[in-house]
């Protein structure tokens, strides 16, 4: 099998530097590995939750990446990106070398109204509108793309509850700008790196806290 951690890291920068990921037949060849053991290791991945594949096992969502509209995009001075939510969107600036400032752009679920901010580093871009995450963090993993599907951006809280009235849905978090960009604003570090590794329960409901967010939702 090819060695996971030189594939993640060859599918993340990938993605960093272009918005985009080869096939796994390119990727295979390019590392001089097979690619039915390339595949084998790109399942790993999804096993070990580095990425999600799509029923055709092609590469999905690569947090913070997206390879398909997820209902963010986010442009660079040189790179356009699907953010694979508002989270990941508000991550990708932090994450990417000279990624920040970032236009993030999006339409409210509700009434279809454009928004665009640019994110930076440095502090939360200002707006009214809010973010509404859908699904509790418990059961993130139960289906992940329904779950990045229904992290969104609407106008305001009102436009929250029509939507989920129209919808027919429980109604999960709602949050500022602000803490939505704290939230943002760490959690990925060090994922373009070797050895990246994935926070623990404790240390991600630690995250959680320091961000600004509570209550059951978020496990705290």
């Amino acid at each position: 099998m090819a060695d996971s951690e030189t594939l993640r890291l060859r599918i993340y920068r990938q993605l960093a530097a272009e918005g985009r990921v080869d096939p796994v037949a390119v990727i295979a060849a390019e590392l001089g590995e097979d690619e039915a053991a390339t595949t084998m290791a790109v399942r790993d991945l999804a096993d070990r939750r580095h990425v999600v594949l799509d029923d055709d096992g092609a590469i999905v969502l690569a947090h913070p990446f997206g390879t398909r509209d997820f209902g963010f995009s986010v442009k660079s001075h040189r790179t356009l990106w699907w953010g694979g939510c508002a989270w990941d969107s508000f991550a990708i600036p932090q994450i990417v070398t000279d990624a920040s400032p970032a236009l993030v752009a999006t339409t409210c679920p509700n009434c279809g109204t454009p928004h665009a901010w640019n994110v930076t580093r440095e502090h939360p871009p200002e707006g009214s509108q809010v973010a509404h995450f859908l699904v509790p963090m418990s059961h993130v993993w139960d289906d992940v793309v329904h779950t990045c599907e229904n992290q969104r951006i609407f106008c305001s809280e009102g436009c929250v509850d029509a939507w989920l009235a129209r919808t027919g849905q429980p109604k999960g978090d709602v949050f500022d700008l602000a803490t939505l960009w704290r939230l943002a604003s760490g959690w990925y570090a060090g994922r373009l790196d070797r050895d990246y590794r994935r926070r623990e329960p404790a240390e991600a409901a630690a995250y959680f806290r320091d961000a600004g967010l509570r209550g059951p939702f978020w496990g705290l």
